[in-house]
């Protein structure tokens, strides 16, 4: 689990990625944006695609069935063991590297691209090698339950959960949204998804996309 503790004044937005998702990515850069024009700091979680779909992958088409089975474990095990091995306040920097060589260079979710992204923050090589260890899958688990208990089984990633009114969290998937918003765009965006997401009975606003992630 990532740290609780946020600065004085600002709201917490808790965070629940998977680095090998395009779209998490998308919406966490958003994020990022949101976390300078407006009162808000994200606090960062892991959760695993792989783990949620483990209990359906037959019913998967085979490509993003070879994907989970043989890509998506790894990435997300060396997040966690940083975390648990080196401090909560590793956790976005590293996901930050992470996603820049996976998504923005194009670099896919390699064992070279997160030995450079582990170089980048300055963490040691030796993290690379938790991508085919089990040793933290119970942390992994346990964050990706926390975050989806939260929305129910039906979404992916990422989840965002803030204070309600009330003082219980208001949680949600997404948004799905690119290229990233910035500036008052995002602002005004994360002001529109509060509003929504906090009504009582909203469940969903979706569309067909017309388009891929656009990483800028």
């Amino acid at each position: 689990m990532s740290d609780t503790t946020t600065a004085p004044g600002k709201t917490p937005a808790d965070f629940w990625f998977d680095p090998l998702c395009p779209w998490a990515w998308m919406t966490s850069r958003w994020m990022l944006e949101v976390e300078k024009v407006r009162d808000v700091e994200v606090r960062w979680h892991v959760m695993s695609l792989a783990v949620l779909n483990e209990d359906k992958l037959d019913q998967l088409p085979e490509e993003y069935r070879d994907l989970l089975e043989k890509k998506a474990w790894g990435p997300v095990r060396v997040v966690v063991a940083a975390q648990q091995l080196h401090g909560d306040e590793v956790t976005g920097p590293l996901y930050t590297a992470l996603g820049t060589r996976f998504h923005n260079n194009g670099e896919g979710p390699t064992r070279e691209a997160v030995l450079g992204a582990l170089a980048d923050v300055d963490l040691p090589a030796s993290l690379a090698d938790f991508m085919d260890d089990a040793t933290y899958d119970a942390e992994l688990r346990a964050s990706h339950q926390e975050g989806i208990d939260k929305v129910g089984q039906e979404v992916g990633t990422p989840v965002i959960a803030v204070p309600g009114a009330d003082g219980e969290q208001v949680a949600f998937f997404g948004p799905v949204v690119t290229p990233a918003p910035k500036g008052e765009a995002a602002a005004k965006l994360w002001d529109g998804t509060l509003l929504v997401a906090s009504v009582p009975g909203f469940y969903e606003i979706k569309r067909t996309r017309t388009q891929g992630p656009i990483f800028d």
